[in-house]
């Protein structure tokens, strides 16, 4: 810049370290303190970064009395998406986990902007390039050593092979590709000939004479090679020993269409989706049946559609899509071949992106639009904004150095700033509460292995006293709650009643319970997980707390209408019915389970269970000739399920030579045995011991139940069951 004070320069030469910094270490940074190691770190890194360089950026502008902002052909694609994504996650029904996703996505923008605004010269961009050449080198390099079981990390959990500082051989395979081509193009740059200008020999030359140029290209060419030997080997493992789990395109794509054209709240969810980083909602609720087909993938829960834009379909809707495309145009509109640019689009509509790998994609279109305007200084100028008279349109827009520095005003830099200040001391006071809680959530996971009670108790209060907008942290404090009252109930001297202090105690942990998980299901109404920790809150208070059975009840049936094609749903509402001895309904939720996946041998078990425990043995016995067909590979459950037709098949016999008489008896030692088998249908961990009165606990807020709670081809309640080849 022309007219550039000299604060302003170093200020943003500082910036450009700082950025520089953050892209060094983004790939390699782990530690234990979080309870993600991987994704969380890298996350605050960059947030810090763009913070600082944002405001970098407003003092900058102060200094130089003039608000400058660089236009490129990106901006208002970025804009636009950002824009989209902060509405879908305001408008979302999970609105605290869509915020969450939302934020690092928002400190990614801000690197990008501040990369196209900061970035003035061609060495910085080289200094940022190298940066993150560097950073995949090292990470690189201590994958190929885990390969060889050679382990350089001090960390005793970072001791195997299949270790990696990005949480995953896939997108360590993502980040590599994308990075690697920028290696080559600072060792080879005679082969950028045709590169990014026709009149110029490289994309990213450094004009620092020519044994300054062969000794950066010796570097950069054993970078890339690493770098190329790092990705060989990471494919490798990927197709060997960590085979990824990718949700199907077919499944990917139907949930995609179906969260915008299927939900409730139509217009809302075709335009903005479920909110965004909300995937986990959408597959629950909009997977089909025919999912339950695959053997391997059947019971995983993805929290990533199959691709990057598959499930900004899903999360933000047709406009989120239309803006991702609409940037996809601007890079195609350009004609130029940026090859790591190229690569990080196609895996967007290939491969599913975690939140490191979206920030690594708009870091590469930062640098690319930055490269843009540093050889098109016409065709992409630096534009500076002045407060002029309201006649005039209260703020003019002129080339920079264009206006004189005398005319030049510090009020509209002054607001600016302002501006920016309180964006990122809003966004920042909440990502620091955020990181400060899950560090103290993470101590009391530790405690908790570690069995210390009391500091697992009082270190999750702490965590949710700092933040208290994450659904997670109520539902394990919901259970340390339960645990701890089981035990203290537990260590009770056998039939004698407990003092009026422990009973007081057992009572208050068990509404912390309760209250924690209905502060979960507030948080997150859309997630079934929390709904199901619910339901075993009050299925371990039957006999204990007033209505609990019909709370239990409740609470299943929202968790069924959140996540509706999982067959282990209907399995746990109906082992509440079997707990209540409600027969006829614990029968009508396992043939529910059998029919969402007709090769489920467990629900097949529970329904057997069910019709002996009512005094129907030969449609039990039926139930578990099933059972042992789909069982014939495990010789340890082949060998009970035979047992235990063996035994029935002496309850038929003994039955048809005249003791139906017993049949009340019977039943009831039935559902014992069955219990004392320690039988698959749903039971709660643990249950508190009955007492008179019953003691008086708070129900559930249900919220609305989605229309079409049970698979839309769940049978009517049968009395008979057919087994299947």
């Amino acid at each position: 810049m022309q007219n550039n004070s000299s604060l302003s320069v170093s200020l943003q030469k500082i910036a450009v370290v700082i950025m520089g910094i953050a892209l060094l270490v983004l790939p390699i940074l782990y530690t234990s303190l979080t309870t993600d190691p991987f994704t969380l770190p890298k996350q605050i890194v960059i947030a810090v970064a763009a913070a600082v360089a944002v405001i970098v950026y407003g003092i900058s502008m102060i200094a130089d009395r003039k608000m400058f902002f660089r236009g490129t052909p990106f901006d208002i694609a970025v804009l636009l998406f950002i824009i989209v994504a902060f509405a879908s996650a305001v408008f979302a029904v999970n609105r605290i986990d869509s915020l969450t996703s939302f934020f690092p996505l928002l400190f990614a923008v801000l690197f990008y902007f501040s990369i196209t605004n900061l970035v003035k010269k061609e060495n910085d961009i080289v200094f940022l390039v190298s940066a993150l050449v560097i950073g995949a080198l090292v990470s690189t390099l201590l994958s190929v050593f885990q390969f060889f079981n050679i382990y350089l990390l001090p960390f005793a959990d970072t001791h195997s092979q299949g270790f990696t500082t990005y949480g995953s051989f896939l997108d360590q395979a993502i980040y590599l590709a994308i990075v690697l081509p920028l290696a080559s193009y600072l060792a080879f740059p005679l082969f950028q000939s045709n590169g990014i200008l026709a009149n110029k020999r490289t994309l990213l030359m450094h004009r620092d004479g020519s044994s300054g140029q062969m000794s950066r290209a010796i570097v950069f060419a054993f970078a890339a090679f690493v770098l190329l030997i790092g990705l060989l080997i990471t494919l490798f493992e990927l197709f060997t020993t960590q085979k990824p789990l990718i949700l199907p395109f077919a499944t990917g794509f139907q949930t995609a269409f179906a969260s915008i054209s299927q939900d409730t709240t139509l217009l809302k969810s075709f335009l903005l989706g479920s909110g965004f980083g909300t995937y986990l909602t959408d597959f629950t609720r909009f997977k089909s049946a025919s999912y339950n087909m695959d053997q391997t993938l059947w019971s995983v829960t993805f929290v990533r559609s199959t691709s990057f834009f598959l499930e900004l379909i899903a999360t933000t809707g047709f406009l989120g899509a239309l803006s991702f495309l609409f940037l996809v145009y601007r890079v195609i509109k350009q004609k130029v071949f940026f090859l790591p640019l190229v690569i990080a689009l196609l895996a967007a509509f290939l491969l599913p992106f975690s939140p490191v790998i979206v920030t690594l994609l708009f870091v590469i279109l930062g640098i690319f639009a930055s490269l843009l305007a540093l050889h098109h200084p016409n065709k992409f100028p630096t534009f500076e904004f002045h407060f002029v008279a309201f006649n005039q349109g209260l703020v003019n827009a002129t080339q920079e150095g264009s206006t004189s520095r005398q005319h030049s005003s510090r009020f509209l830099p002054s607001v600016v700033f302002i501006i920016i200040l309180a964006l990122v001391g809003i966004v920042g006071y909440f990502t620091f509460e955020y990181l400060q809680s899950d560090m103290v959530f993470e101590q009391s996971l530790v405690a908790a292995r570690e069995n210390k009670a009391q500091d697992t108790y009082d270190l999750q209060r702490q965590a949710i006293s700092i933040f208290p907008y994450r659904d997670l942290y109520y539902t394990v404090f919901s259970q340390t709650n339960l645990a701890l009252a089981n035990s203290l109930a537990a260590s009770q001297p056998k039939n004698k009643k407990p003092d009026t202090t422990v009973q007081n105690t057992i009572l208050q942990l068990i509404q912390q319970s309760i209250t924690a998980g209905r502060a979960a299901v507030s948080v997150a109404p859309e997630t079934a997980s929390d709904w199901n920790n619910l339901s075993s809150i009050y299925r371990s208070l039957i006999g204990f707390g007033q209505n609990a059975d019909a709370y239990a009840i409740a609470t299943a049936q929202q968790a069924i209408a959140l996540d509706p094609k999982n067959p282990q749903q209907y399995i746990n509402l109906g082992g509440i019915y079997y707990q209540l001895g409600q027969w006829d309904n614990a029968i009508t939720q396992f043939t529910y389970a059998w029919n969402a996946k007709s090769d489920y041998a467990n629900a097949y078990y529970n329904l057997g269970h069910a019709y002996e425990a009512k005094g129907d043995l030969n449609n039990a016995l039926q139930a578990f000739q099933v059972v042992q067909q789909l069982v014939a590979g495990n010789k340890a459950n082949s060998d009970k399920i035979s047992a235990e037709i063996k035994a029935l098949q002496n309850k038929i016999n003994s039955q048809s030579q005249g003791n139906s008489s017993n049949s009340a008896t019977n039943n009831q030692q039935a559902g014992s045995n069955a219990s004392n088998q320690q039988l698959k249908v749903s039971t709660p961990p643990a249950t508190l011991p009955k007492i008179s009165p019953k003691a008086e606990i708070p129900g559930p807020s249900v919220s609305p139940v989605p229309s079409n709670p049970l698979p839309s081809t769940a049978p009517k309640t049968t009395s008979t069951v057919t087994p299947k080849p």
